[in-house]
């Protein structure tokens, strides 16, 4: 569907994304913020993604970890067991409240996994400290082992299934780069497999695809969304070839969008290739502002546009495209932190702004 020509601001034109229908194009991403204690979302988080939610908007949760094998650290949050799904609920109530959609990302962390936790599947993964003088240090990853592979790809299956359970819309696979688990397949920069998932694009992709399809069994593929960034960081050899082949794959099997990351530094229009070969919705990200995301969408270059650092400063973001409003700052050093309320709810809307 392309923006209304007659629209003044084409990222605040309707938009319909499968059985939903949105009221701008405007999307709040997974971001890690590092604040689900014992990998639990708390109250603070409900509050947090009801500030950033609009009616006909959609709202993309930050990435929960598919099982206790792969989390990252103990405050990014879970969807693998009960006590995490109460715990998603109210937060997916807050979003719905507010008339929004919302979207669970669901993700392995691979290499990034703490090592105590990943001890079934990996060796050493993650960092570790030395007590001595505090100095971290990155063990050498091992491969996983082929018969753990089915295991993983239930894993994201019972996830997908729990976060429906626990009120979403449905969910994102994060197959982005950072050294997590499907884009360690995928890239053949950092794979170095030896079995039926090594070198050709399609065993590569391989895990990706069966993980999709494993969900799509579970709740159905037009609840599913899938993240990729294959022009970002350590990019495998044949980036284009690579997510091109995706797109395809992932058309075939109905899978409702594709999210893909840009790198912020080039104008050189990386989604063309991808925007043919995809056939659903496709959701453009990478340092979008508010001009070069009407463009994007005016051209029809995408359907929808992320905006990730600026909206989390901005819980009002599409509120403030509307009017042209002026834009709050970030706070980078508070990213990360386990603050509940400092850099994460007390960005102020153009009401109290005001």
């Amino acid at each position: 569907m392309e923006a209304n020509s007659n629209s003044a601001v084409p990222l605040c034109t309707p938009y319909k994304l499968g059985r939903f229908e949105l009221t701008h194009r405007i999307v709040f991403p997974a971001l890690t913020r590092n604040r689900s204690q014992n990998n639990t979302p708390q109250p603070h988080v409900t509050e947090y993604y009801s500030q950033r939610a609009t009616n006909g908007g959609l709202v993309i949760s930050e990435a929960a970890a598919a099982s206790d094998i792969s989390k990252e650290c103990p405050n990014l949050p879970g969807i693998w067991n009960e006590e995490q799904v109460e715990a998603w609920k109210p937060v997916v109530k807050g979003v719905h409240e507010k008339g929004g959609v919302f979207f669970c990302q669901i993700w392995h962390s691979g290499r990034l996994s703490v090592p105590t936790i990943s001890a079934l599947f990996f060796s050493g993964l993650g960092w570790s400290t030395r007590p001595d003088d505090q100095v971290y240090e990155k063990p050498t990853p091992l491969p996983l082992k082929s018969d753990k592979i089915p295991c993983i790809v239930n894993d994201f299956r019972i996830a997908a299934r729990n976060a429906i359970k626990a009120g979403f819309d449905g969910i994102e696979i994060n197959a982005s780069s950072g050294g997590y688990l499907i884009d360690e397949f995928m890239n053949d920069q950092i794979h170095g497999r030896t079995d039926e998932y090594d070198e050709s694009i399609e065993d590569r992709c391989r895990l990706a695809l069966e993980i999709v399809e494993a969900m799509a069994n579970e709740i159905g593929a037009d609840k599913i969304g899938i993240k990729l960034s294959p022009f970002d960081g350590k990019k495998d050899s044949n980036s284009e070839a690579l997510a091109t082949y995706m797109a395809n794959e992932l058309s075939k099997r109905g899978v409702l969008y594709l999210h893909v990351m840009e790198p912020r530094e080039t104008a050189n229009r990386s989604l063309l290739p991808i925007r043919k070969a995809f056939k659903g919705t496709l959701i453009a990200s990478g340092g979008y502002g508010k001009s070069d995301g009407d463009k994007a969408i005016e051209e029809n270059y995408a359907d929808l546009i992320s905006f990730g650092r600026m909206f989390l400063a901005n819980p009002d973001l599409p509120k403030r495209f509307e009017v042209n409003a002026p834009l709050n700052k970030y706070n980078r050093s508070t990213f990360y932190t386990n603050d509940p309320i400092i850099g994460y709810t007390d960005y102020p809307s153009l009401e109290v702004a005001s």
